[in-house]
């Protein structure tokens, strides 16, 4: 139960946030990703020359870039529905009538809602009569209650012995991530279900947009 209120906790601070501040969590997507997508870069960059050209490297290269790779996946899903642009098929729906495609667009984004909650937390499943537990909130505690590291990241000497440091990251660092990108990504779902319902947007994939991209340049260019 304390799980599933947690869950609701950090959708409904993204919420709060956004209905005061209305672009404050749109800018802080882009520009995460902005930055995990530059980390990457300049990491794998630097890596390569050192590697070949120097016969030498950073050992937690490859770990830290796969974490960033990952938090760039989950803040993406999220940023994804903001903007519309994951892949969909609507060939089928887009035969219904208006009132029943509006039904059936909502019915999808709702499916995005509970997929992310099933992630986060599955315990509230346990009322329908499902046998499950745990989700991502409850995984990532039960590294922050263990303390191990990461693998290959390592917090440098000076730091260890300044703040009292254990000598590798925290996992429960790196995988901070999981709660806070599905807890974006419901939130950025149940957005779009108040949009499909008052009609600000018709769907919450892009299904049409090659379409839509031919139409709009259509004569532009010559034969």
């Amino acid at each position: 139960m304390l799980i599933t209120l947690i869950t609701l906790v950090i959708v409904a601070a993204f919420f709060l946030i956004e209905r005061k501040r209305p672009d404050i969590v749109s800018r802080f997507e882009e520009n995460v990703l902005a930055t995990l997508l530059a980390l990457i870069t300049v990491v794998s960059f630097f890596q390569v020359i050192a590697r070949y050209g120097f016969n030498t490297g950073w050992g937690g290269a490859l770990e830290f870039t796969r974490i960033l790779f990952a938090w760039m996946i989950l803040f993406g899903m999220s940023y994804g529905v903001r903007i519309g642009s994951h892949l969909g098929v609507d060939a089928a729906i887009r035969l219904f009538p208006p009132k029943l495609f509006k039904a059936v667009a909502i019915f999808g984004a709702l499916c995005g809602v509970a997929y992310g909650v099933i992630l986060l937390s599955a315990d509230w499943l346990q009322v329908l009569g499902a046998k499950t537990s745990g989700g991502a909130i409850t995984y990532w505690s039960k590294f922050y209650k263990v303390g191990i590291g990461l693998d290959d990241l390592r917090f440098p000497e000076w730091m260890q012995a300044a703040f009292g440091l254990q000598e590798r990251v925290h996992r429960w660092v790196a995988y901070l991530m999981l709660p806070i990108g599905l807890g974006l990504f419901v939130f950025r779902c149940a957005e779009a279900v108040v949009q499909i319902a008052s009609g600000k947007r018709e769907l919450i994939v892009a299904g049409h947009e090659a379409e839509e991209l031919v139409a709009e340049n259509k004569g532009k260019l010559g034969d």
